[in-house]
């Protein structure tokens, strides 16, 4: 399993996450292509690639503004456990998280049995009960501006000449 974590740029708190049970490549990048579109114009089409080889995984940079550890531009790295990278250098800061594949111990999960005595009842409300709710404010997505996600699709759908090639 692995988790990425879009941190905020200033407070380093968690903005949106994304969990992989099974994969073997992860993509991100501007692209909709990619399994994390992030929506910024220094980040790449394809920005980089996680893959993973046996129980661990590396990180390889695609993107042409860098991908950054530390401060320092790396091409490929091992991947660690809360390792913290930054696609260019001012760009979105993403947390990567590894752990143990959910799916082995989902099949574990499978041969544990309940005894009755164990067992709870829930009962639902009954037709008289009111029930209230709390509005939620809305929350704004923090990131990108309605100007770069115009951009950025623009620049997805052109369609080039050979002559701009």
């Amino acid at each position: 399993m692995i988790k990425l974590t879009l941190l905020h740029p200033l407070q380093s708190i968690p903005v949106r996450s994304w969990i992989f049970e099974d994969e073997q490549v992860v993509r991100i990048g501007r692209s909709n292509e990619n399994h994390v579109v992030l929506f910024s114009a220094v980040v790449s089409r394809r920005h980089i690639e996680l893959r993973r080889s046996g129980i661990t995984w590396e990180l390889i940079n695609l993107g042409t503004n860098g991908t950054y550890l530390d401060g320092k531009p790396i091409a490929k790295v091992p991947i660690v456990d809360g390792l913290i990278v930054h696609l260019a250098r001012s760009g979105p800061k993403i947390q990567i998280n590894v752990g143990p594949n959910q799916s082995s111990s989902s099949a574990q999960l499978g041969q544990i049995s309940a005894k009755e005595r164990d067992s709870k009842v829930i009962h639902a409300p009954s037709e008289g009960t009111l029930l209230s709710t709390m509005p939620i404010s809305e929350q704004k997505e923090i990131g990108t501006s309605r100007e770069e996600e115009d951009l950025t699709e623009a620049e997805n759908t052109r369609s080039y000449s050979e002559e701009e090639y």
